[in-house]
């Protein structure tokens, strides 16, 4: 037995070290059936004499290693004896800039008692990670963080905190990143029948137990960034029985209860979820137990590779197109589409299957309107109110190219209805959470049908789309990058989690972003000719830019931009979606 587990964590290291994902020292197997509690551990008392200003600062850093849950109470050493009782800080963060400062509130705001003092934590906020584990940026970004903190002299000449803290942790963004392991939990979405990968943020240490962590937040269900736009297969009343556990064959067990009893297709579903979950915190074989028995009756240890396909794009022989002088051409050879049928188009936009384009057309009179057709001739105008401008139109994938949106304006989002005789029918959408934030310019569906990417007020955006028998909604709006991203010119979704915008900037004219604005990345900045005004992006496809001069590609962020092949000086690509 011994000889067969020390074999089983070999074999798991070596996977481990070719896989970039997992950190380097994963250990996927709990070999313990039980949930235990964690171990509680004696913290270290600070050194003696530190003034109350170090005493804060050091609380602030220790608070990084307190936040796993909880287990270790590192930062509570800083505190007196009654504060320590009954301090018990929740599931949550606020993130602030490594470089903040402790000082001492001005002399109104302390205390006539010398004995205490009332110290300024000053900084920056970064964001802040929900109790849902979900990173949420700071709006504004980077802004003022001031949090005042009261400590006292104690009996022993040792200065502690005593209060009133928040029972969300302040830690640093230095220390998030050492200490938290981004993970992309998978709920489905029924509108388009795919995985939606929610990214969230779990404590890395100790490594043996992620699978359990991620597996407690699929059990909780989504982010309030996607409820309402994707659903939890496994229902509300599931739970982990114990623990997840690597056995004798080298798999991890994962054992559910609460499932009920689903049909055989939701049962695969319910891995596939699963699965997906767990693939960057563990290379080893996934089994899921339902009460104690394998979920499905025919195979009981899965990986991804073994998982049925859930396609999010457009099939790799479509090449995508782009509009210049009125037409559109190919991006592939760059003849005009047969006929030459379009003229006077805008912007426009490829439906997922290739069957179809939708354009925004000029009209006379500096009226644009929406019009959508086969590729080689124009149906009717869909039954929607012109306007001055519209945003390049964008596919739903849910229903095989029967629904496009578009924004009006900046003010109003209407989505084209394909009815069920042969019609194009515009119905509105509720924005109202999004256009409150200014003028929309920019507006692109994810693939997966769950999200929008918005340029509103020229920052990035994204939303959730909620849908029910009422109608369509946009939910949970939050801006990306604010501070970074100024003035953003248009959006694309390079996958389901990441988003490529363009700018006006001549430092950061196309950054990657993910959808949850952790992070930005820039793109090489050689070649291009600021203001980069189009974008388009796709799994598995370079990204195409364009500038007043044309189109320009690259497929890694280093790259050096290069000449597209197929281009104009008003060229503005798009790929289908």
């Amino acid at each position: 037995m011994k000889t067969a587990v020390k074999l089983i964590a070999l074999a798991v290291m070596l996977l481990a070290s070719g896989c970039a994902n997992i950190p380097a020292e994963m250990q996927p197997v709990v070999l313990s059936g039980e949930r235990p509690a964690q171990a509680v551990q004696t913290p270290q008392e600070p050194e003696k004499g530190l003034d109350a200003l170090t005493v804060v600062r050091d609380f602030i850093k220790a608070s990084a290693l307190t936040a796993s849950g909880n287990a270790s109470p590192t930062a509570s050493v800083y505190l007196d004896e009654e504060t320590r009782k009954s301090w018990a800080p929740v599931k949550g963060l606020t993130v602030i800039e490594d470089t903040f400062g402790t000082v001492y509130a001005p002399e109104p705001e302390q205390t006539a008692d010398p004995n205490e003092k009332v110290v300024l934590v000053r900084g920056f906020m970064v964001g802040t990670l929900g109790q849902d584990s979900a990173f949420i940026p700071a709006v504004p970004a980077s802004g003022d963080y001031i949090l005042p903190v009261h400590v006292r002299l104690q009996a022993d000449n040792q200065w502690r905190i005593t209060g009133p803290l928040s029972n969300n942790l302040v830690i640093t963004e230095r220390d998030f990143s050492a200490n938290y392991f981004k993970v992309a939990v998978n709920f489905f979405s029924q509108d388009s029948g795919v995985f939606v990968p929610d990214l969230r943020y779990v404590f890395a240490k100790p490594q043996s137990g992620l699978p359990n962590r991620v597996m407690d937040l699929v059990v909780d269900g989504p982010s309030e960034a996607l409820k309402g736009a994707v659903i939890n297969l496994l229902g509300p009343d599931a739970r982990l029985e114990q623990n997840v556990k690597g056995v004798d064959d080298g798999s991890l067990v994962v054992p559910l209860t609460g499932l009920g009893d689903p049909p055989i297709e939701k049962r695969r579903l319910i891995v596939a979820q699963i699965v997906l979950s767990l693939q960057n915190v563990t290379t080893s074989r996934i089994k899921v137990l339902s009460d104690g028995k394998p979920i499905l009756p025919d195979k009981d240890a899965w990986r991804v590779n073994d998982l049925a396909s859930y396609p999010v794009g457009a099939p790799p022989e479509l090449n995508g197109m782009y509009t210049a002088d009125g037409g559109i051409f190919s991006l592939f050879d760059g003849r005009p589409l047969q006929g030459n049928a379009y003229h006077d188009v805008v912007s426009a936009a490829q439906s997922l299957d290739g069957k179809r384009l939708a354009t925004v057309e000029k009209l006379s009179g500096d009226r644009m309107v929406l019009r959508i057709g086969g590729l080689d001739h124009q149906e009717e105008v869909v039954s929607a109110p012109q306007g001055e401008f519209l945003t390049r139109p964008t596919w739903r994938a849910a229903t095989g190219g029967a629904e496009v949106w578009t924004a009006v304006d900046g003010t109003t989002v209407l989505r084209a209805v394909l009815t069920g005789d042969g019609k194009w029918k515009a119905q509105g959408v509720n924005a109202t959470d999004l256009v409150d934030l200014g003028k929309i310019t920019a507006l692109r569906l994810s693939r997966d049908g769950a999200r929008v990417a918005a340029v509103v007020a020229d920052k990035l955006m994204v939303a959730a789309v909620v849908r029910t028998p009422e109608g369509v909604r946009l939910t949970a709006p939050r801006s990306l990058r604010n501070a970074d991203l100024t003035n953003v010119t248009d959006v694309d979704w390079a996958s389901q989690d990441t988003l490529v915008a363009v700018t006006s900037s001549t430092s950061q004219p196309v950054v990657k972003v993910p959808v949850d604005g952790r992070r930005i990345d820039g793109f090489n900045s050689s070649n291009l000719t600021a203001p980069v005004r189009g974008v388009t992006a796709s799994p598995n496809k370079p990204t195409i830019v364009a500038d007043s001069n044309g189109l320009w590609v690259a497929s890694e962020l280093g790259e050096v931009w290069r000449p597209h092949a197929r281009t104009a000086k008003d060229a503005r690509p798009f790929y289908p979606g």
